[in-house]
């Protein structure tokens, strides 16, 4: 049974549900969202917008499932580039209720399958809080690499802060 899914619009309400429960669970991890960010309204505008990007082939917008038809977090293939570079970058999340379970290990390489396979890409990088050794567990268990730090690279949780980069590269190219 696979691990992940193309979202819709209509996962709004449910994952609008999943991220409320989530909120301080993720709020480490994540930049600051208000209010309005947990509720269905704004979630299917996301999915919605996400699904667009889909169509015009620069995202991969999944669902991460837990065993079942149920979302149990999201993983994201962002800014493919096509050309010379065939790159991307993946981010992911799974529930507080999912989390050690082997269900983000197994839905990053899934979807790292799918992006070397089906969307033909040579490298998906990927960016880990030097802290967030959960994650970086999950890059090495599929084979990413760490290849550098960047000061100041994104803002999560209010603060810019430093991210160790890792990468794998589709080495069937």
């Amino acid at each position: 049974m696979p691990t992940t899914r193309l979202v819709t619009p209509e996962d709004a309400p449910e994952l609008a549900e999943l991220l409320r429960g989530n909120r301080e669970f993720l709020a480490p991890w994540e930049p600051e969202r208000d209010d309005s960010y947990f509720t269905a309204a704004t979630q299917r505008t996301l999915l919605e917008r996400a699904r667009a990007e889909h169509a015009a082939g620069r995202m991969l917008p999944l669902a991460v499932l837990d065993g079942t038809d149920r979302i149990a977090g999201r993983i994201t293939v962002n800014g493919i580039v096509r050309g010379a570079f065939l790159s991307a970058t993946v981010g992911y999340w799974v529930s507080r209720s999912h989390n050690g379970r082997g269900l983000a290990t197994e839905a990053v390489a899934e979807t790292v399958r799918t992006a070397f396979a089906d969307l033909g890409l040579h490298r998906i990088e990927a960016a880990t809080l030097p802290h967030n050794t959960a994650s970086q567990r999950v890059l090495l268990r599929n084979g990413f690499t760490a290849y550098g730090r960047a000061p100041q690279y994104l803002r999560i949780a209010g603060h810019w802060q430093e991210h160790i980069l890792y990468q794998v590269l589709n080495t069937r190219m």
